[in-house]
């Protein structure tokens, strides 16, 4: 199954698919362990305790953001 992103209403990045394919880093360059997982939530309102992964402040804070897609250039 191929990974998905998808942007969810004022919230986080839902992540679905075959996470082995995924390699997701800190800062530092250390792979986080997705073993076993079949999604995971990303914040992206930055104001999350446990980033990179989603905890719900966005809906504690009031994150608003646009969900349309846009055209990537380049």
């Amino acid at each position: 199954m191929a990974l998905e992103i998808v942007t969810r209403k004022d919230g986080p990045y839902l992540v679905t698919g075959d996470l082995s394919q995924l390699e997701l880093r800190d800062g530092e360059g250390n792979l986080y362990d997705l073993e076993g997982k079949t999604r995971v939530f990303l914040c992206r309102c930055g104001g999350s305790t446990t980033k990179p992964f989603c905890d719900g402040q966005h809906s504690k804070i009031g994150f608003q953001a646009a969900e349309a897609a846009v055209s990537v250039e380049g």
